[in-house]
């Protein structure tokens, strides 16, 4: 039997790591953050990163351990996490993942990993110098000769998968459709037991998220987001493409007002929720807590222990 681990879900904003912290705390486990903007150091305002007040002596991995001028991709991120989750069951502990980015997550559980290709290199190159001078349709074009799997499943707007399919398929000379029949056909490499946050009524989810962003704001976000451009991060990488970051760079530049720019980080935060539970209520097996109006994390932690035992966990 693969060994089990316990997953906290949910939107953004929805109690995660909280409730995380309390469950690592009753099963002797340490947290394992699956959010893949965490990872960051100097971002801990906008990625809502757990303090070490939150943290509560519970050890947590995957958070601030990389610079904000790589550029991680998931492969990566899912190799460094896996290798965290080994060595906690090595020492008889519970790994506790939390987070809401649904694609690491899943990779995680199931063992399986991503097509092979440099990310960086000439071919990624050479494909967006013909993207800037051609347009997508050639390329869409030469993915349906090649991989017409992917060819017909992905959007003309979809410029990035397009462009990493071929490039897979360039560098190995193996589509990424067939890759991800190869590794789908795998058995789990983890027995997941899933707990999700969510709030019943979607107005609630919005409120808070909105709550959320004051609070970021007030706590220091413009200084954050200042910090990073200063130490020399281009606005071209990964981390300034995190929500709350993209948004406040032009307006520390004077192209919009402060203002102007945490609405619209609420209103991605928002959006990114959405896709979020629909990504998660795509998998049965998350039993699902529900919060009304306000989170009461004492009748979460009793409801998700009650399931939990019912799931034979001790």
């Amino acid at each position: 039997m693969p060994p089990k681990i316990l997953c906290v879900v949910g939107p953004t904003a929805c109690g995660k790591t909280k409730l995380g912290v309390l469950l690592a705390q009753k099963y002797c486990g340490e947290v394992v953050s699956v959010d893949s903007m965490q990872i960051y150091r100097g971002m801990s305002i906008g990625t809502a990163a757990p303090t070490a007040e939150e943290m509560a002596g519970i050890p947590h991995h995957m958070v601030g351990i990389a610079s904000p001028s790589e550029n991680w991709s998931a492969a990566r991120f899912v190799q460094e996490a896996d290798r965290c989750i080994s060595d906690i069951l090595s020492r008889g502990k519970l790994p506790v993942l939390v987070g809401g980015t649904g694609l690491y997550l899943d990779a995680i559980i199931t063992g399986r990993t991503f097509a092979p290709g440099s990310g960086e290199g000439a071919v990624r190159r050479e494909l967006y110098a013909r993207l800037e001078r051609d347009g997508i349709g050639p390329l869409l074009e030469e993915l349906h000769r090649v991989d017409p799997v992917s060819g017909a499943k992905l959007h003309p707007a979809d410029h990035k998968r397009i462009l990493r399919a071929l490039e897979v398929y360039r560098e190995t000379g193996k589509t990424i459709s067939q890759h991800d029949r190869e590794t789908q056909s795998l058995p789990p490499k983890y027995a997941p037991l899933f707990i999700g946050l969510a709030f019943r009524d979607r107005e609630d989810m919005r409120e808070m998220i909105g709550r959320r962003v004051d609070a970021m704001m007030a706590a220091g976000l413009p200084d954050e987001v200042r910090a990073l451009m200063e130490a020399g991060v281009p606005p071209s990488a990964t981390a300034l493409q995190a929500i709350g970051y993209k948004e406040l760079l032009p307006a520390l530049r004077g192209e919009r007002s402060l203002a102007e720019a945490a609405e619209e980080v609420k209103l991605r935060s928002r959006q990114y929720a959405k896709r979020q539970l629909t990504w998660l209520r795509r998998n049965p097996s998350i039993h699902w807590i529900y919060w009304e109006k306000e989170r009461n994390f004492s009748d979460a932690l009793q409801n998700a222990t009650e399931i939990l035992t019912a799931q034979g966990l001790q």
